[in-house]
Parts: C-alpha cells; sequence; structure tokens
C-alpha cells in the first residue's frame, strides 16, 4: 500500500467523520431557541412564518383588500390568495401593482397564488389553453410582488403511472414558463383528487429534472390520499415554499372526508408532534399557512373570530412542540 493510498484514505476518513458530525447537529432537538430565522419575531418561539390561505375566509364572500387588511390584523406573517378574487378586484377598478402595495405595507409575504387551469390535460388544445391561463395568472403573481403560484392537475381525472413522464414533461413546460416570469408554479396534491399519492407527486417533480420543482402539501391532503407521514423523509423539505396546515377528525372515514370537515389545528387527530419534527429535519423552515373550508365555522364566527382562532390554534400547535423539545 502506497503512502498516498494511506494518505487518501485517512482524508477518507477524517471527511467521513466531520459529515457525520453535522449530521448529527442536524439531528439535535428542533426548534433550538438560539437558532431562529432573523425574519421571524422574537416574541415567536418557532422558526416558521404563519400564514393564511384565504379560502379559510372564503364564505364571508369579502373583496380581496379587505381579506389582506383582515390577515395583517389578526397578525399573519402572510397571505396565500385566489387569483380569481384579485382578477375580480382588478374588474372593478383596482391594480395588482396597488393590491401590491397594499400587502407589502402590511408587512405580509405574498407566499402563494391559488391558481387552476388545465395545464396538464391530454386533449392538446384544452392543454394549450391551460397553459396560457397559468401564464396569465403567473405574470398576475408577479405584478403583485409573489413567487409562486399552485399548480394542481386540473384537466386529468385520474394519474396514470405508465405516464408520469409525460406528466413530467408538462410540468417542466410551466416550469419554463415561469422563469419567464419570475414565478415558480408549484405541483400541488389533492388527497381527493386525481394527483393524491405524494410518490407520484416525487415522481413528476423529479422526472421534470428542473431546479425550480417544487410540491404543494397539506396535512389534511396527506391523510386524505392514504399517504404515510413517514413518506415525508424522502423529500428536501427546504424546496418547500408553503405548507398548508390544518387537521381533520377521524371519527369520518377517511376516504370520506371532504375539504369541508378540515379542523383547526390541534382539533383534530393529525400526529403534529411526529410530523413537524420530520418537516424541519429535511429542511423545511417556510410557511405553515392554514387552510380550511369548514362551513361550521362561516356560519358560527365573525369573520375577525374565525381569524384570531386560526392564528392562535396554529401558534399553539407550534408553540407547544417547541417547547415540548426546546
Amino acid at each position: 500500500m502506497s503512502k498516498s493510498e494511506v494518505t487518501r484514505r485517512e482524508m477518507l476518513h477524517t471527511s467521513g467523520i466531520a459529515l457525520a458530525a453535522s449530521g448529527l447537529m442536524a439531528m439535535a432537538p428542533i426548534f433550538s431557541k438560539g437558532q431562529q430565522p432573523a425574519a421571524v419575531s422574537e416574541k415567536r418561539n418557532h422558526p416558521f412564518r404563519l400564514s393564511l390561505n384565504t379560502s379559510t375566509i372564503r364564505g364571508y364572500e369579502l373583496p380581496v383588500e379587505e381579506q389582506v387588511d383582515l390577515c395583517a390584523a389578526a397578525g399573519f406573517d402572510g397571505i396565500e390568495l385566489w387569483v380569481s378574487d384579485v382578477e375580480a378586484y382588478i374588474k372593478q377598478g383596482g391594480t395588482a401593482e396597488a393590491l401590491g402595495h397594499r400587502i407589502k405595507q402590511h408587512g405580509l409575504v405574498l407566499e402563494n397564488m391559488i391558481s387552476f387551469s388545465t395545464w396538464i390535460a391530454d386533449d392538446p388544445a384544452r392543454r394549450a389553453e391551460g397553459i396560457q391561463k397559468m401564464r396569465q395568472d403567473m405574470e398576475l403573481t408577479a405584478h403583485l410582488g409573489g413567487g409562486h403560484i399552485a399548480a394542481p392537475v386540473q384537466g386529468v381525472s385520474v394519474i396514470e403511472k405508465h405516464q408520469l413522464p409525460t406528466y413530467s414533461e408538462r410540468y417542466r413546460a410551466i416550469l419554463e414558463e415561469g422563469v419567464q416570469i419570475g414565478i415558480i408554479p408549484v405541483l400541488e396534491l389533492w388527497g381527493g383528487g386525481a394527483l393524491n399519492q405524494l410518490s407520484d407527486t416525487i415522481a413528476i417533480t423529479t422526472g421534470a429534472a428542473h431546479p425550480k420543482a417544487s410540491m404543494l402539501l397539506d396535512f389534511y391532503h396527506l391523510y386524505r390520499g392514504g399517504n404515510s407521514f413517514d413518506s415525508l423523509w424522502q423529500i428536501n423539505g427546504g424546496i418547500l415554499p408553503v405548507f398548508h396546515i390544518n387537521d381533520y377528525p377521524t371519527s369520518i372515514p377517511r376516504e370520506e372526508l371532504k375539504d369541508a370537515d378540515r379542523v383547526f389545528p390541534g382539533d383534530g387527530s393529525c400526529p403534529f408532534d411526529k410530523v413537524l419534527p420530520i418537516l424541519y429535519e429535511t429542511g423545511f423552515h417556510g410557511a405553515f399557512s392554514i387552510e380550511l373550508f369548514n362551513e361550521t365555522y362561516w356560519n358560527s364566527m365573525d369573520v375577525a373570530t374565525l381569524l384570531k382562532k386560526s392564528y392562535q390554534k396554529t401558534a399553539a400547535t407550534l408553540t407547544n412542540l417547541y417547547d415540548a423539545h426546546a
């Protein structure tokens, strides 16, 4: 054995020790009090933004500018808006730039825009129409000052396994459109929809072979689709800009759950004590955005009360876990 071979082996051994040590450091208890990102308020004892998906207050049918004001007043850090609400605002004389300024004045992050188009459809005409709509929605998002837009798989009724490479090509096509505009379309999993498996979502995003490929996930949707939360170990949490937070009851059979059955975080059966550490340790340090469609809440609370409870329940879920691991 030559001296150079010994030196090389020693170097690799030393590197291995260093890598192992860094790995152990990464596995330290989550939410270390001394390592909160600068963007997080000092009053906040967890390293995430708390944001609002405006589906949570959709039943009140409020104009989008009021949604923004109420979101900020409730204490949220960010917001997810529906493209259709912004389009209605513009139709009535508003401008995307003015709304974007309003969001910025409140100190809110525009986490994501909620959009629906047939960009993945099998029919070429429908797909072309969907790509055009996605392009328009991404341009609108850019004018508002956002960086991401949801990309659910509208236009296909079932995900065919042999078609996964084709779906990846179609996703790559809108990613390339997004590069030109400065917006990232984020592939969204729906538990009761065609794309309900995390494995298929991962296959499509990795198959796209694009540096901007990402996913939009949701606690309810993962459960509703029959996914194991342990599968989250297979993803790079650092590429996820936002994660929808909510809870679900187990009193209703999983396959029968509907969007309206989602409840406040902590009021259902989601194992947050297991899943939140997984997300953190895989690199997710972004925004948890509460997304509900609960008609019972709309009918029993005014909007300010619902927003207050949404914020408090979400914050408590994260804080309780932080306190348990700190």
